[in-house]
């Protein structure tokens, strides 16, 4: 019966795999997809900003270009200086002449009073043709659609003349020291430079360059276009890798939590409840193949906990019948007993299976708690010879009242374990027990540790009759016990099945086997069992 029910719930235990979930959550943008976008496009604009601001300092194109006109307007002041006599007309004109101006600027000399001493001007040059600016022309116009709007339209700049600006900037001129100053005037923007004549400290007069800032303002406008450009580009491409990046994040995630979320619901209208089947992305190499195939394997843990408990309960169901066959028979025939000796006999046998349902329902109690009190008991340090040590000696005496020999080979030392040492040591107690169990008098146990690389090794040996050679592939199954006739009902076959379990939660193997002579022939019987317990250090 075990067999065919192992072979009905053979076929749920497989891994669970890509289902409806895993088409979930493409629609739309999801809130991770919207954060990688955003914060994507504010380290850009960030960027951008740092670029705009530190391209408005000390080194700007406008900034230095003041500087070298205030250079030019010293030169052309010392050039004035030469002559100490006071300024005319005819001499300033004079000393012009032998001037060569950059094209586009405008020279003036001034007296101290305003009045103007002198005048030349730059070559026109050929002027080059402004680049379109559509992005700023675009910005400048929608700037000027919300200004009118909600803003209003506010005074326009006054046109200034250049002459009145340099006539104004006389009132605040030092010697030896620059003045400039940018004015919007009716043809535009323009910068005037001012430079004081003053030889000895005594100051003759001005020297006033006028520059229109139209070139300079162009190029600044090209530079700016191209770095709009660049930004919008660089915006797109950041909002399409965002976007990549998104679908090869937030979607797998989306599709997870979407896979998990509709397991976790169970709908009313259906006879039973779906599998939970989550995505399997486990091609992947990174965090996320990873956590596919962690719930993945989470998932198909806990169904085949499910279906192990369900197995459980068939097998209580099944070993508990037995006890209660038998005590059905017996109260029945104990009703037909007319002999007193027939219904001593029927009493004994009423009362060995009270005892089998005794204590196959405290064994089945025990075991069915051990795997909650695995996980939430705290594993703690501590010393594997120690806990030999106090069990051999007290087991040990049991032994050698029966008649047993009792041996032990335990190392010198420490042999320091991470565990639940209550649990262990109900491991080695069932496998001393079950040793003595098996053994007669005259017959001899040796308990031996021997440590092997990261793991140590317990090992429990006796002389009894041994293992069937079928029975050694099942010996550790739920229920299976391999007793003499006389023994029979005095075990529920859960202790080496609890020993294994508990084992492997340490980390660790059990396995049983016999032992023979070496070179003996495989069909004489064996020299005893054995049970080898081995643990990680």
């Amino acid at each position: 019966m075990r067999d065919e029910r192992s072979r009905r719930a053979a076929p749920h235990r497989q891994a669970a795999f890509d289902g409806p979930g895993a088409q979930a959550g493409r629609g739309g943008l999801s809130s991770l997809t919207r954060r990688i976008v955003v914060f994507n496009l504010v380290a850009l604009n960030l960027l951008v900003l740092g670029v705009l601001y530190l391209g408005g300092g000390r080194d700007s194109p406008l900034t230095q270009y003041r500087e070298r006109m205030g250079v030019e307007a010293a030169l052309i002041g010392n050039v004035l200086e030469v002559d100490p006599a006071p300024l005319s007309p005819g001499a300033v004109a004079q000393r012009l002449e032998a001037i060569t101006l950059s094209p586009g600027l405008e020279l003036l000399v001034l007296a101290p009073d305003g009045a103007v001493l002198g005048r030349r001007s730059g070559d026109a040059g050929a002027q080059a043709e402004a680049s379109r600016t559509y992005v700023l022309d675009a910005l400048g116009g929608f700037w000027r659609v919300f200004s009118g709007v909600f803003l209003g339209d506010g005074p326009l700049p006054e046109g200034q003349d250049p002459l009145g600006q340099a006539r104004a900037m006389m009132g605040g001129l030092q010697p030896g020291a620059p003045l400039s100053r940018i004015a919007e005037g009716a043809t535009g923007r323009f910068v005037t430079t001012l430079m004081a004549i003053a030889p000895q400290d005594r100051v003759l007069g001005a020297v006033a360059l006028i520059s229109p800032l139209a070139p300079l303002d162009a190029m600044a406008r090209a530079r700016q276009e191209r770095a709009l450009r660049i930004f919008a580009l660089a915006t797109l491409v950041s909002t399409l890798m965002s976007l990549l990046l998104a679908s090869t994040i937030a979607r797998p995630l989306t599709a997870l939590a979407t896979a998990a979320e509709v397991g976790g619901k169970r709908d009313p209208q259906r006879p039973a409840p779906a599998r939970v089947r989550i995505p399997d992305m486990t091609a992947r190499s990174d965090e996320i193949g990873r956590l596919s195939g962690a719930l993945r394997g989470m998932v198909a843990a806990l169904y085949e906990r499910i279906e192990s408990n369900e197995q459980f309960a068939a097998d209580v169901a099944h070993e508990i019948k037995n006890p209660l066959a038998s005590l059905r028979s017996a109260v029945g025939t104990l009703r037909m007993a007319k002999r007193d000796d027939h219904r001593a006999t029927l009493l004994e046998v009423i009362e060995h299976d009270v005892r089998r349902l005794d204590r196959l329902v405290s064994d089945i109690s025990n075991a069915s708690r051990l795997d909650s009190e695995l996980v939430r008991e705290e594993e703690e340090a501590f010393d594997l010879l120690a806990l030999l040590r106090s069990l051999t000696g007290y087991l040990g005496g049991q032994a050698e009242k029966q008649g047993i020999d009792f041996m032990t080979d335990l190392p010198e030392g420490e042999i320091t374990l991470r565990g639940l040492e209550p649990r262990l040591a109900q491991v080695f107690v069932n496998l001393i027990t079950n040793a003595m169990s098996f053994c007669q008098a005259g017959d001899a146990i040796r308990v031996w540790v021997r440590r092997r690389g990261a793991r140590v090794l317990v090992v429990v040996e006796d002389t009894g009759p041994g293992i069937p050679e079928e029975a050694l592939q099942k010996i550790f199954a739920r229920f299976y016990s391999h007793r003499p006739a006389s023994e029979f009902g005095t075990h529920s076959g859960l202790g080496l099945a609890i020993s294994k379990q508990i084992v492997e939660a340490h980390g660790g193997v059990i396995w049983a086997e016999n032992m023979r002579a070496t070179g003996t022939d495989p069909t004489e019987g064996p020299l005893g069992a054995r049970f080898v317990v081995g643990l990680p250090v």
